[in-house]
């Protein structure tokens, strides 16, 4: 960004030295795209941890479609699940987690909370236009002490604020694009005296790259914030986000090598909608001390209607009924709340600065599971079943409530130290009907205690550089789906564990001239994974599949992120990055059921979905007001089952993932002050990929994801 300022000194009366003017000031800065976290932020404490601050608001990237490996392409390590239609969800992870709506971080909105139901669904179904935000924060796995204990750690969509220089204004973005995608973004926001206020609408729809598939997004916010002092404010917001995306169908190898685009379901649809309501509070009670208050739900259904078979199995007109088969109508319906209390106290200890942040949070949770209904056999969406009824109607209610203080010990000029502790105590009871088990075989609880520890250092090396080092315990709650049996011949354990274990990391960050650099190693420990077993049943007199806890592993790996920035000369600019990670993901001595009579070691096996490698590496080319960027983005092989099956199946569910590469064009220029144009051409090379073989939803089989496509936005700001 280029500023100029005119300066002038002049005195008046009798004075012997005469005006004088001074010459012209010419301040040139780039725009950050990535930052990090300070080590205070209103009622957190995040010294000594690893974060990434990522602006999107100075980003070459597909904010349309919500591309991930582009708006986290700085963010070392992020794993990228592509599964669920056209800029519908984020699917990512870190350190070999999970990627499934993200269901291994603690996902919020403006600090609020969105997982659908963090003891039995914990997938966020909730989704942002990504127009509406302004920054992602996320904090790596050893600060889940302070927002929960999950072990991804915290990922927070932060909305844009309001111009409180005006009354109104107004900002509209609209985007065409390839596969008949059209979306539009409209906000407004200002002050009026002590109110501000923030208001959105977006629309999009798209026909997908796959034939059969179809989405259609909308989305709303409000956000109200009074400040009657400057020294406290409240602040009622409430968001929405619905779609309704027609599913394509899972592919086998043969057909996905045959012809990607192509689909094996016309008749499968998906629609989550969901609503965060939330007031908060802050008040700066004094110059040192900061009290924050917030109570917010998740409130809404995720429904689905489908024709659930593997991708070698047809969904055609039985010759018999001359009618399609019957589908399958599955609703979930949430009602999770959560308040939290949060202190943040800054005192002098020994004539050294420290900090104390400490809260409790309160969560009440009632996740309504529907599944199994006789749906229709009709084409559209018809969540209408038949007078059967649902083969499964059940509830799993909730109640956690959570203590949790870190401190921030100061030594010195140059290093601190962060101890803390969180106590989770809540159970978790399933109740109601399961169609093909005896009634006494439903009612399950599972206890959730577990007292936390963790410690974060820093040590300042220099201004702007410093060693960090962090460990902290978490823990994974046992969800809906580990205790649900998936048929007459499953049963789950009763006493299944929660799965536990502790972050480790150590990590160098700085800065030096025109370099940019964050390098750290990290251990993960996952105890008490999930899994199945094949075992007898007396009482049944079979052999029966058993869900149960069956061992732990483990994921060990390096992090790198360098960026280097040169001024070309006074109208160019060069940005070089790499961010690029290693993980060794494995089990340690567990077993699994590898057929209807048998169990099979896979201790030393890699864990599923977690490649070796994954690396971006870009470069940004600026002149004046136009910047262009060209993104690198490679994943290498991974496997899709415990037991490292490298040929793949009949249906597709499990082999080897193969490696990737893909190449992402991106220009941004500000035409005028008040309007931009971007413009996304993604997959350059049309290469022909998928990322994952999922177990589950949306069906187990190859995904494949989107080839080439380009994607025009136009913004205009009044």
């Amino acid at each position: 960004m280029l500023t100029t300022a005119f300066v002038f000194a002049q005195r008046t009366g009798s004075d012997s030295i005469a005006p004088q003017t001074l010459r012209e000031i010419s301040i040139k800065a780039e725009r950050e795209t990535i930052l990090r976290m300070p080590q205070l932020q209103g009622t957190y404490l995040w010294a000594g941890k690893k974060s990434e601050v990522i602006s999107l608001q100075n980003m070459d990237a597909n904010i349309a479609e919500k591309t991930p490996r582009q708006i986290f392409a700085k963010v070392p390590g992020v794993f990228v699940y592509d599964m669920d239609g056209t800029g519908n969800q984020m699917n990512i992870s870190t350190r070999g987690l999970d990627p499934h709506r993200g269901w291994e971080f603690n996902i919020r909105a403006d600090g609020v909370m969105t997982n659908s139901d963090i003891y039995g669904y914990p997938a966020s179904h909730f989704s942002l236009p990504m127009e509406a935000i302004g920054r992602i924060e996320l904090v790596r796995g050893t600060g889940a002490l302070q927002y929960g204990a999950q072990f991804g750690g915290m990922l927070n969509y932060v909305l844009k604020q309001p111009d409180t220089t005006r009354q109104f204004g107004a900002e509209t973005i609209n985007s065409a694009g390839s596969y008949g995608l059209m979306s539009t973004y409209t906000a407004i926001g200002g002050k009026i005296g002590k109110l501000q206020y923030y208001a959105y609408y977006s629309k999009r729809v798209s026909d997908g790259y796959r034939r059969g598939s179809h989405s259609d997004f909308d989305g709303q916010g409000v956000v109200l914030k009074y400040m009657p002092t400057a020294k406290f404010a409240l602040k009622a917001e409430l968001l929405r986000s619905n779609y309704l995306y027609r599913i394509p169908g899972p592919l086998t190898d043969a057909m996905f090598e045959a012809d990607p685009r192509q689909a094996t379901r016309s008749r499968n649809y998906f629609n989550p909608e969901i609503y965060v309501p939330s007031l908060s509070a802050e008040w700066e009670i004094a110059p040192r001390t900061h009290l924050s208050w917030t109570a917010s739900g998740v409130l809404g259904e995720r429904r689905s209607v489908m024709f659930d078979r593997t991708a070698n199995i047809a969904d055609t007109i039985l010759a018999s009924t001359r009618t399609y088969g019957q589908r399958q109508v599955d609703i979930d319906h949430f009602q999770s709340f959560t308040t939290e209390l949060r202190l943040l106290q800054e005192y002098t200890l020994f004539g050294q600065p420290a900090a104390l942040s400490a809260g409790v949070q309160y969560i009440n949770n009632d996740l309504h599971r529907r599944q199994q209904g006789k749906g229709s056999t009709g084409t559209d969406y018809d969540l209408t079943i038949t007078a059967d009824g649902w083969g499964r109607d059940i509830h799993l209610k909730s109640q956690n409530i959570a203590l949790f203080a870190e401190n921030k010990f100061q030594f010195g000029d140059r290093f601190s130290i962060s101890p803390g502790l969180r106590f989770e105590s809540g159970t978790s009871n399933m109740s109601g009907n399961i169609s093909y088990l005896p009634p006494l075989e439903v009612p399950n609880t599972i206890k959730h205690q577990f007292p936390l520890f963790g410690v974060n250092a820093e040590y300042q090396l220099s201004e702007g550089n410093n060693l960090y080092a962090g460990w902290s315990q978490a823990y994974r709650p046992v969800i809906f789906k580990d205790i649900v049996p998936g048929n007459f011949y499953e049963r789950a354990d009763k006493d299944l564990k929660d799965a536990y274990g502790y972050n480790m990391e150590l990590g160098w960050r700085g800065t030096y001239k025109n370099f940019k650099w964050d390098i750290s190693a990290f251990n993960l420990v996952y105890n008490n994974r999930l899994g199945s077993l094949t075992e007898y049943s007396a009482q049944l007199d079979t052999l029966i599949l058993f869900r149960t806890n069956i061992g732990n592993s483990r994921t060990s790996g390096l992090e790198l992120f360098v960026e280097y920035g040169v001024r070309l000369s006074e109208q160019w600019s060069l940005t070089l990055f790499s961010s690029s990670s290693y993980f060794d993901a494995r089990y340690q001595g567990d077993s699994v059921r590898v057929s209807s009579k048998e169990n099979r070691s896979i201790k030393g096996k890699r864990v599923e979905s977690v490649p070796e490698w994954i690396s971006r590496n870009g470069a940004t080319l600026k002149y004046k007001t136009l910047s262009v960027s060209l993104l690198y983005s490679y994943t290498a092989v991974s496997y899709a089952d415990p037991l490292n099956t490298e040929t793949p199946s009949a249906t597709g569910a499990v082999g080897l993932v193969p490696a990737y590469g893909l190449l992402d064009l991106n220009l941004s220029w500000r035409l005028l002050h008040n309007l931009t144009l971007r413009c996304s051409l993604n997959n350059l090379s049309d290469k022909q990929y998928f990322t994952k073989r999922p177990s589950f939803y949306p069906g187990p089989g190859v995904w494949p994801s989107d080839g080439r496509s380009l994607v025009v936005s136009l913004g205009v700001r009044l």
